[in-house]
């Protein structure tokens, strides 16, 4: 693969991720915040939650098809520990982000809806985390 389709390939789902962690954001303000500083509209939460971690996986499968495109060519189920499997390989740090991106956004957001915005804010933090890795060279944001 030649650099500039790796640039090409890397701007495009750069884009697509942001655009997951824009809409997320979106929602996280129509979630609204109660008196106490905690969303009020646990439906937006998951849904932001949900929409984050999607972008993240996005930008998990640009990189993968970087490293090595047939790893996703493979009839294996693309799940949590496929990403971790194939990420223990070659970044400790990403997988070390990663689980703390699953574990915020996926379950403590999406799944159990709760309503923390310090805990969701680190989420998203830890989602861009990996969706910087494939930031192309020039890329805002």
């Amino acid at each position: 693969m030649t650099i500039p389709e790796q640039q090409h390939i890397k701007r495009e789902g750069y884009s697509e991720a942001m655009r997951y962690i824009a809409n997320a954001k979106d929602y996280l303000q129509k979630a609204g915040m109660d008196n106490n500083g905690w969303y009020k509209d646990k439906k937006y939460v998951r849904t932001a939650c949900g929409t984050a971690y999607n972008g993240l996986l996005e930008a998990l499968k640009v990189y993968l098809k970087l490293k090595n495109p047939e790893v996703l060519k493979t009839k294996e189920r693309k799940d949590i520990d496929f990403y971790r499997k194939h990420l223990a390989k070659d970044n400790k740090k990403m997988l070390n982000t990663l689980n703390s991106a699953y574990s915020i956004l996926h379950i403590y957001g999406y799944y159990e809806g709760n309503e923390d915005p310090i805990m969701i804010k680190l989420g998203f933090q830890r989602a861009k985390e990996i969706i910087d890795l494939i930031k192309p060279v020039g890329a805002t944001q």
